[in-house]
């Protein structure tokens, strides 16, 4: 047996023995969103617009227990969802919760992510790949399969760990190993040993201080405390690793999900002269140096890849603006109301003009922007900072 085989036979057996994520099964869709989920909000992200078309295939590669399958299906009613994961443990729970929740158009494989290429028939549209690359014990060659199934001009969403803002779990995941010795692979043994140092170690101590302010919520359980502290394998990346593996997908990088976090000037924008320097940066070197102004914010990369052609559109000219057709953002909470949640879970209090012409968008789904700017009042720039805040989609 390989070295790569008997790695991935130590991951499904975390996961049969903690099937992750352990979210609840509910007999109704999950609540809430995530945008990153949903194609049009996703491909409106990437290209500035509306798809061309619903009825899309989709991938959840390493589904696990199928939190994320779940909601891709109900969040795309024209989709086709197939979720594959290495163990079937995870995957016998996956199948009962889209089943519980009415999530029929889901059809779930037991596979790795290598055999997707051959044993998976046709391409997708969107491939969701969260929390796994990380996981593999040569993720290169766990990404390229996913490039391969990628349609053309269709998008690949990955997360992965980043390593600065992991460094208390890279030293406790050590820490528990040496602790268990020959019994490291029994993983019920692991979960004990941890919660043990936590309760033991002094309470000034950095790992159980970094435990308690960013990760004890969602150690409650077991499950995630697993997940976390005794995983069997594990890279953390960063930016230039995090390239490399990009590079090596052949895949084009479209951005991250979090642009708002990549943005030299909330870190030092008092500084003009810091400012300019970091314009001439590349883009790499800027993302660099973000993350190493803010190391203990990075504890993950979201972001979306495309494999060519993907084009964008412009919407900078007033012409090609006012000729658009508006909608609502597929992603927002709380409409129709003035006060709602955006794509994002930011609150945002419209006014009572652009109020109208959301309103408008939604009820005339054939009007131009030029036309409902005419019935609402809403002026140009207005309607401008709607559409960059993503309340609003144009085709």
């Amino acid at each position: 047996m390989s070295n790569a085989q008997k790695i991935n036979q130590a991951v499904a057996k975390l996961y049969d023995t903690y099937p992750f994520p352990p979210d609840p099964l509910l007999d109704e869709p999950p609540p809430g969103y995530n945008w990153r989920w949903n194609w049009t909000a996703a491909y409106n992200f990437c290209t500035g617009r509306k798809p061309e078309r619903q009825d899309v295939r989709i991938l959840d590669a390493g589904c696990g227990t199928g939190v994320g399958t779940e909601y891709l299906v109900h969040l795309n009613p024209q989709a086709t969802v197939t979720g594959i994961d290495i163990s079937e443990g995870a995957l016998e729970v996956a199948r009962e919760r889209c089943r519980r929740s009415g999530a029929d158009r889901a059809t779930f494989y037991q596979m790795t992510l290598e055999e997707a290429e051959t044993q998976l028939e046709g391409e997708f549209q969107l491939i969701n790949c969260v929390g796994v690359l990380h996981h593999l014990p040569d993720p290169v060659k766990g990404i390229l399969p996913l490039a391969k199934k990628l349609a053309s001009g269709g998008l690949l969403h990955i997360f992965v760990y980043a390593e600065l803002g992991r460094w208390e779990v890279q030293l406790m995941q050590e820490a528990i190993a040496l602790l268990q010795q020959d019994r490291r692979g029994d993983y019920t043994d692991g979960v004990k040993v941890g919660r043990e140092l936590f309760s033991t170690l002094p309470e000034q101590n950095p790992l159980v201080q970094r435990e308690k302010e960013r990760w004890s919520l969602e150690n409650q359980r077991d499950e995630c405390f697993a997940d976390m502290y005794v995983h069997p394998q594990e890279v953390d990346y960063n930016i230039k690793t995090l390239f490399e593996l990009i590079d090596a997908s052949g895949l084009e990088f479209v951005g991250f999900s979090n642009p708002q976090f990549w943005q030299l000037e909330r870190l030092v924008g008092q500084s003009r002269e810091l400012i300019e320097r970091g314009k001439g940066l590349s883009d790499r070197d800027y993302y660099r140096l973000v993350e190493l102004l803010d190391p203990k914010s990075v504890t993950h990369y979201e972001f979306f890849l495309a494999k060519p052609p993907l084009s964008s559109s412009d919407w900078t000219s007033d012409r090609a603006f006012l000729q658009g057709i508006p909608e609502l953002h597929p992603c927002i909470d709380g409409w129709e109301s003035r006060c709602l949640f955006n794509y994002n879970y930011e609150i945002v209090n419209l006014s009572e003009t652009e109020f109208t012409f959301m309103q408008k968008c939604a009820a005339n789904p054939e009007k131009t922007v030029e036309m409902l700017l005419e019935e609402s009042g809403l002026e140009l720039e207005q309607a401008r900072n709607l559409h960059q805040q993503q309340l609003i989609v144009l085709r």
